[in-house]
């Protein structure tokens, strides 16, 4: 529970890089999400190049950030293996939250950046690391060694929870 309670998005990274090992734990702990019918359909993009890294700005308005990350994972769904229709979205949503706690575990910073369904995103990705017509960037997740210090927030709301009926 403590791992998920203090789970922030960091925004601000030290210049320090991020070892193979916690690169290995981080994708381990992504395709440990649960998948529908157990299909599995994600594919990973490690970004460490800093050139393909400070292009992302430039395509995705709201990841700034990654100018100062040493790298970013792009979970992408590759709907050629698609078994149970639509619920590709919601496998690639739960691996993208296990690659933020796995982070976090590891005491590394990372923020989860959407990119799927905005089209243009999608598009501009898919050309910037040339990926197949039928893989789909569904978020882009810069990581690093955090240089801001978030305080863990209690966002429980009891008027959000319904019991037996709305």
């Amino acid at each position: 529970m403590d791992n998920i309670l203090t789970r922030r998005s960091i925004r601000k990274f030290q210049n320090k890089p991020v070892s193979d090992e916690k690169i290995q734990s981080i994708l381990r702990a992504a395709m440990s999400a649960p998948s529908a019918g157990n299909q599995q359909p994600w594919d990973f993009v490690v970004i460490k190049d800093r050139k393909i890294l400070d292009e992302v700005p430039n395509i995705h308005p709201y990841a700034k950030m990654v100018l100062e990350a040493p790298l970013a994972i792009i979970v992408c769904c590759d709907t050629s293996k698609e078994v149970r229709k639509g619920f590709w979205i919601q496998d690639c949503s739960a691996a993208s939250q296990n690659i933020l706690l796995a982070a976090n575990a590891l005491g590394l910073g990372s923020v989860w950046c959407g990119i799927y369904p905005n089209e243009e995103r999608v598009k501009a990705f898919q050309d910037l690391l040339e990926m197949p017509k039928d893989v789909f960037p569904i978020s882009f997740i810069p990581i690093g060694y955090p240089a801001e210090e978030k305080l863990p927030a209690d966002r429980f709301s009891e008027e959000k929870v319904h019991y037996d009926y709305w």
